[in-house]
């Protein structure tokens, strides 16, 4: 199964979902794309099998992943301080993968009906939607 997880800004986010994915799950093989080089360097060093940054990534490994995780902005125009194009945004929501969303309430973009639960939490209900797809 080819998991993809894109993140930006610092990618913290993508850092600790790949920690936690790597010890929960074995032979999991993760890409991870990075909107900047520090959120690609971040998602490295956590551990993911391979990494690559910017926009043309984003679109290639949207077509080849089976699961897509991310903050919800990876699927809006301009979201996380613009970093995510137009085109990402339309190669994610496309892609034939099953996408896992984290609210993230930042930059903007609120989800209604979404407590504002810690990261921690959001991280383990992602992992619980990742082990019934696998």
């Amino acid at each position: 199964m080819n998991i993809l997880i894109i993140d930006g800004q610092g990618g913290q986010l993508g850092a600790q979902l790949i920690k936690a994915i790597m010890s929960r799950f074995s032979d999991i093989k993760i890409m991870a794309v990075g909107t900047n080089a520090t959120a690609t360097a971040a998602m490295l060093k956590a551990g993911a099998n391979r990494a690559a940054t910017g926009e043309n990534p984003v679109i290639v490994a949207s077509r080849k992943a089976d699961v897509i995780i991310g903050p919800i902005g990876i699927v809006i125009a301009d979201a996380m301080f613009g970093e995510v194009t137009e085109r990402m945004a339309v190669a994610v929501g496309q892609a034939d993968a099953t996408r896992i969303l984290i609210p993230i309430n930042k930059c903007e973009n609120l989800v209604a009906g979404v407590s504002d639960a810690s990261m921690s939490a959001m991280i383990e209900d992602t992992l619980a939607k990742l082990a019934k797809l696998l």
